[in-house]
């Protein structure tokens, strides 16, 4: 019969035996030293010079002093001498200076981390497989940062692989985000999990996030531009171009943007159906549309020509038509000069509008003397300013 344990070398008691204490306690020093054993440093060298009683170290391979030529042993202080043990395969440590457990490896002659940096599978309240090297069953599942941001990575190893998150139902896929067989960002749905459409594309290359669907709504948003490949319906969109009720997406055959503010104006019964302002010049002078049907037409040079002896007549041709007769306005222009007439405000009455006949097109007025002096001579004219205000429609 040996006289020490197979396991921790602890010495037996035989019968007859004189001074058992001294093997019993014996037995009690080495359990003292090897069970929960902690570790005060690794691959040791040179002993402390005030050890504690049941300080351990493992030594390394070539310690000095007192641990000389005790490589690779267990060092325990015992208050009096270094006592040494050979570590056996398998036995557990805890390393006091990394706080971590330690295991000891015959092969590797070394206190290897016990605790593995790498696991082929982990499966938590369920099954790992070959495919699901991860499982995870639970109501929640928490990442959470460590002192700062935390970012979930999925990477693939090529543009033509797939890296997404795919949503099931009772282990029907139902939805799928991510970079599907490209680089582009994608978004795809299946009603039965075999036949999918891809709703958003976001493409890298483009900059430009792309909306599409099976049914008649197609859409592209860019950097640029919203454009429309068919019309948009719903009731998240304008039902007509009076719609402005709040929340609803707007048209853009409906509403109004820097592209058609300006431009022609048009209605369609009474219902703008152009541009906002539309504005223009020509021989006659200026002109201003409103969307809602006013008009301004304007020159600020139009001459009157002597009719006889007491007035200067002129018929000024709008510069855009009106759809009635508007109400027009004539003002002298005295800094004009105005032949064989005295400067004086009150040498001749404002000029005023006379029956045009209700024409549309053409305005008729008048300037007049207002008192004796020297009549209006051939070839003398009065400078006026004209304006007119109406509808277009």
């Amino acid at each position: 019969m040996s006289e020490l344990s197979p396991g921790l070398g602890l010495p037996y008691l035989h019968p007859s035996q004189a001074q058992k204490h001294v093997t019993h306690n014996a037995a009690l020093q080495r359990l003292d030293q090897l069970v929960q054993l902690r570790l005060g440093s690794l691959e040791a060298s040179t002993p402390p010079v005030s050890p504690v009683p049941a300080e351990t170290h493992a030594l390394g391979s070539s310690p000095t002093g007192a641990w000389a030529g005790q490589e690779r042993q267990l060092a325990s202080w015992d208050g009096s001498v270094w006592q040494f043990v050979t570590p056996q395969e398998g036995w557990l440590a805890w390393d006091l200076t990394a706080a971590e457990l330690r295991v000891w490896n015959d092969t590797a002659q070394a206190w290897l981390v016990a605790a593995p940096t790498q696991l082929g599978q982990l499966g938590i309240a369920t099954a790992a497989d070959g495919v699901n090297r991860l499982a995870v069953s639970s109501p929640a599942t928490l990442l959470t940062h460590s002192g700062g941001g935390h970012q979930l990575k999925l990477n693939k190893a090529s543009d033509g692989e797939t890296a997404s998150l795919l949503f099931q139902s009772n282990w029907t896929g139902h939805a799928e985000l991510g970079l599907a067989g490209e680089t582009a960002f994608t978004l795809k749905v299946s009603g039965d999990g075999s036949s999918w459409n891809e709703v958003m594309r976001a493409d890298p290359v483009a900059q430009r996030i792309d909306w599409a669907a099976a049914g008649p709504v197609q859409m592209s948003l860019s950097a640029s531009a919203l454009q429309l490949d068919l019309p948009l319906t719903g009731a998240a969109v304008q039902s007509d171009a009076t719609d402005t009720t709040a929340g609803r997406l707007m048209r853009a055959d409906y509403g109004y943007g820097p592209g058609n503010l300006l431009g022609v104006v048009s209605q369609t019964a009474g219902a703008p159906s152009g541009a906002a302002l539309e504005s223009g010049s020509n021989a006659n002078g200026h002109y201003l549309r409103l969307a809602d049907g006013t008009q301004w037409c304007w020159s600020n040079s139009f001459s009157l020509a002597n009719y006889n002896g007491a007035s200067c007549t002129g018929e000024w041709v709008f510069p855009a038509s009106f759809a009635a007769v508007p109400t027009m306005l004539a003002m002298i222009q005295y800094s004009a000069t105005i032949p064989n007439i005295t400067p004086g405000i009150d040498e001749l009455k404002q000029p005023g509008w006379v029956n045009s006949g209700n024409n549309i097109n053409v305005g008729k007025l008048a300037c007049y003397r207002d008192k004796g002096g020297v009549d209006f001579e051939s070839g003398d004219s009065v400078t006026v300013m004209v304006s007119a205000v109406g509808r277009w429609y």
